[in-house]
């Protein structure tokens, strides 16, 4: 039941960050195009599976995904087997990639326009390499507590320096390899396994050496694909000359069928399995220790499966075709400024909607204590991509060579890497490695490739590819904007605001038995307050317990203590000899602040009938000497306010009386 209430919040949520894209295509097409969409009704029908398929998906990440990459993450470092440690990173970016679907594609893609030099499988092989690398590279790098700027930097370095001697067919493709290769699945495994490793090493920050992982997984790729092609341009034969014509197509709406669904859901599974086999392998063979809960993680990850085809499928049903379509008619068009404005538009709402950076974003602000606001980091990140993909289509339009524009942004993320807060700049560079994902990258190619194609003088070989890595660069550029923003105004975290702000009236007297020791939001942080508690008793059949603890959660409570109980009746006592003592019953003891005693009773009594048809007891009595409950800042505010009122009422009757 709770799960359910949990997914009812995500659906919601998925719904809301729908908005932005629906609002693009409405405005483009009605305003711009001054045309209805063919197949607007599966667009909508679409849109809706969308975001049924992202709440889906989140849930079993929460239950599934995080839980079991951070436990394995802890295990390993309390191991302290180093070398198990980098193998399982290695596995994991290599075995992830290696199966990445639009990896795939791109191979097979790049292997056609080459006249057979680039081999696809060979191509996938360096890319899964290069990533399994990374992710070994990445794991050193927290074990060993080194600043990640210096390894990215370098990297940079190194990506630049390989550019001047890459032939110009492989540059725009090995930048657009290293924003494809980290999947939706991939992103938030690895970072739980960067962030379980750093909480788990002493003297590691998971904020600052947790997150970076992501970022060496797409920037490695764009440093072995150009090796390569140095290699199959200077020393690869020639296998098959042909001319090779590239044009931008609009594809149709995908149509639903059994095959279909289930070709899709096994596609999903492939690219999962070879995640799950080296989970089971290191925990069970090299761990030697079974998982937790086994049932509700290998429930997670079903979830993932079903919610990222569900997701998928919705956006095959009309999104994909409606977005190329849309591409290829403003290519046509006069203006290039309408060009422009659409592509800061596609990239800012489907950023929004991407399921791998709320995942991080989620991420970001458990982990900061507040200080990063996940929605805002969100902003800031789809706001990147859309300066990035609207100069990458200026690039086009202009016909500039693409390493120059690279570069210089190269030179201004090394600049904010020095400026800019130390908690900010891991998120900052993995922010670059999930925007490139499920929604944006399908969109972001049709644009790239149909200015390319309609444009003279341009080669949608040459200047075709190059939007994604424009869409990975600019959202390290803004999201350490954003962290030099927060310092300079001074945004807190939830544990500074308390510090700075409860504080002020709370008593630290913990031995002064009048007053309450409370923990706030859960920290280890306690405060001795003069706060009012009841104690509610909910006496319930097995069968509702769930329904009951919803029911107080509505109401405010914020945590139960939950006992097997077992009743005997008016009948029951005349002989409770012969009465079975097995606990059908449960006992629900709630420990609240005195403002919240009335609403927790009414929406229990209510919602489970007590005082009509259910079946339950419920009663309060006053509680004294309360230490060590924790409360939010909210609750207590309500407390003290309540209390206040009380007291005016009381003051209020007394004047009356004389």
């Amino acid at each position: 039941m709770l799960q359910f209430y949990f997914f009812l919040r995500l659906l919601k949520d998925s719904f809301r960050d729908l908005i932005p894209i629906i609002l693009v295509i409405l405005f483009f097409q009605l305003a711009i195009i001054q045309a209805v969409p063919e197949g607007w009704v599966n667009t909508a029908l679409g849109l809706g599976i969308v975001a049924i398929g992202l709440a889906i998906f989140l849930q079993g990440l929460e239950i599934g995904v995080f839980p079991i990459g951070e436990s394995l993450a802890k295990d390993f470092a309390k191991s302290g087997h180093v070398i198990w440690i980098l193998i399982f990173g290695f596995l994991i970016g290599f075995g992830t990639t290696i199966a990445e679907p639009a990896l795939a594609v791109i191979a097979d893609k790049a292997a056609s326009i080459s006249s057979g030099r680039i081999d696809s499988n060979i191509l996938r092989l360096v890319v899964a390499l290069s990533v399994g690398f990374a992710i070994l590279l990445g794991v050193y790098r927290i074990i060993k507590g080194h600043p990640i700027h210096y390894y990215i930097i370098i990297g940079y370095i190194l990506v630049v320096g390989i550019t001047f001697f890459a032939p110009k067919e492989i540059i725009g493709l090995a930048y657009d390899l290293g924003g494809v290769t980290t999947s939706t699945v991939t992103v938030p495994l690895v970072a739980a396994l960067g962030i379980g490793l750093a909480s788990s090493i002493k003297e590691r920050n998971p904020v600052i050496d947790g997150f970076g992982l992501i970022a060496f997984a797409s920037l490695t790729p764009m440093i072995f694909v150009q090796i390569y092609g140095i290699y199959v341009y200077n020393f690869g034969e020639v296998k098959e000359v042909a001319q090779v014509v590239v044009q931008a197509t609009v594809s149709s709406n995908a149509t639903i069928s059994v095959n279909s669904v289930l070709s899709g859901i096994l596609a999903v599974i492939r690219d999962v399995i070879p995640i799950l086999l080296i989970i089971l392998f290191f925990q069970y063979i090299v761990l030697k220790k079974s998982i937790e809960k086994p049932k509700t993680v290998f429930l997670g990850f079903g979830l993932v499966i079903i919610g990222l085809y569900t997701f998928i499928l919705g956006l095959e049903m009309g999104l994909f075709s409606l977005g190329e379509t849309m591409a290829y008619q403003l290519t046509k068009g006069n203006s290039v400024f309408i060009i422009y404005a659409f592509a800061f538009a596609i990239g800012f709402s489907t950023t929004m909607a991407e399921p791998a950076l709320m995942a991080i974003a989620k991420k970001a602000k458990e982990i900061s204590d507040g200080k990063i606001n996940d929605f805002v980091l969100r902003l800031f990140v789809a706001l990147g991509v859309a300066i990035g993909i609207a100069l990458g289509a200026f690039r086009i339009v202009d016909g500039g060579h693409i390493h120059y524009y690279i570069i210089f942004g190269y030179i201004v993320v090394i600049i904010l890497t020095f400026i800019a807060p130390k908690y900010i700049i891991p998120i900052a560079y993995d922010s670059g490695g999930v925007t490139t994902s499920t929604v944006t990258v399908p969109l972001v190619a049709a644009l790239g490739i149909g200015l390319a194609s309609n444009i003279e003088g341009r080669s949608p070989l040459i200047d075709g590819f190059g939007l994604i890595a424009f869409a990975s660069l600019f959202p390290m550029i803004t999201v350490m904007l954003y962290g030099v923003i927060i310092e300079k105004i001074g945004v807190k975290s939830d544990t500074q605001i308390e510090k700075e702000e409860l504080l002020k009236d709370a008593l630290v007297d913990a031995d002064n038995m009048d007053l309450a020791t409370v923990n706030i939001d859960g920290s280890k942080i306690r405060h001795s307050l003069l706060l009012q508690f009841s104690a509610v008793v909910i006496i319930v059949p097995e069968d509702r317990r769930d329904d009951a603890i919803v029911a107080a959660q509505k109401a405010g409570a914020s945590g139960v203590t939950v006992l097997d109980a077992h009743g005997i009746g008016l009948e029951g006592m005349a002989n409770f000899y012969r009465t079975s003592f097995e606990a059908k019953d449960v006992l629900l003891l709630f420990l609240l602040p005195q403002h919240l005693v009335n609403e927790v009773i009414k929406s229990i009594i209510h919602s489970l009938h007590i005082t009509t048809t259910g079946k339950g007891v419920a009663f309060a009595f006053p509680l004294s000497h309360m230490k060590g409950i924790s409360l939010t800042k909210e609750d207590i505010f309500k407390e003290k306010a309540y209390q206040i009122n009380i007291n005016e009422d009381e003051e209020l009757g007394e004047k009356h009386s004389v």
